[in-house]
């Protein structure tokens, strides 16, 4: 198996089908959820946590088994069914229909694999083995998760501010220079004391130095 090419599906307002409702299928449709994606989710037997969810609109439940064309319309794929045979028939029609499909746990019948996440607001950190030992994955996100802490997210709030003055340098040049001056200065460490106000004046000053 080739180790693949790593890519992050924009997924805003497009639509995701979760076949199969367990604890997988929900954490699946969680991470789609995060992804802005719509989702509709296909299972004889859905969680609470799903009846609550399509309660509250944000999935479009079908209590039911899955169907041929029930892929109809949809931006991404993935089966967490227990089923081999239903897998099998949901990995059929996504290839006919042309879209990206992932069957949990099976990589020979995945178009894309589903890596270990850490986000922290703006910052995704996405860990895989391809399928080989997805356990290990999930221990060196865990790992990782330690060093990436939830100040990354205000960082990142922080930097997104200045966003739009950093556009307005003329080359690519001068706005990786400008990115690369404030990641290398100290303002994660002053948003790591919270002291935010004095970071992000500290962004404003490395942004203006040359």
């Amino acid at each position: 198996m080739t180790t693949g090419y790593p890519a992050i599906l924009m997924l805003d307002g497009r639509l995701g089908v979760v076949i199969g409702g367990g604890a997988v299928g929900e954490r699946k449709v969680r991470t789609l959820l995060e992804a802005g994606a719509r989702v509709k989710v296909i299972t004889p037997e859905a969680t609470p946590r799903l009846q609550k969810l399509a309660e509250q609109d944000r999935i479009e439940l079908h209590v039911r088994s899955y169907e041929r064309g029930d892929l109809k319309g949809a931006a991404v794929v993935i089966a967490s069914t227990d089923e081999r045979d239903v897998n099998q028939a949901i990995y059929e029609e996504a290839l006919d229909e042309g879209i990206p499909v992932n069957v949990v746990d099976d990589p020979p019948h995945c178009t894309f694999i589903a890596p270990s996440i850490i986000r922290r607001g703006d910052l995704m950190i996405a860990i895989s083995t391809g399928g080989t030992n997805p356990a290990m994955a999930v221990r060196i996100r865990e790992r990782l998760e330690k060093e990436f802490g939830p100040e990354y997210e205000v960082y990142f709030d922080l930097i997104k501010r200045l966003k739009a003055e950093v556009d307005q340098a003329p080359t690519q040049q001068e706005r990786a220079d400008a990115w690369y001056r404030v990641a290398d200065s100290n303002v994660l460490d002053l948003v790591r004391a919270g002291r935010i106000d004095k970071a992000f004046a500290r962004a404003v000053e490395m942004l203006g130095a040359r």
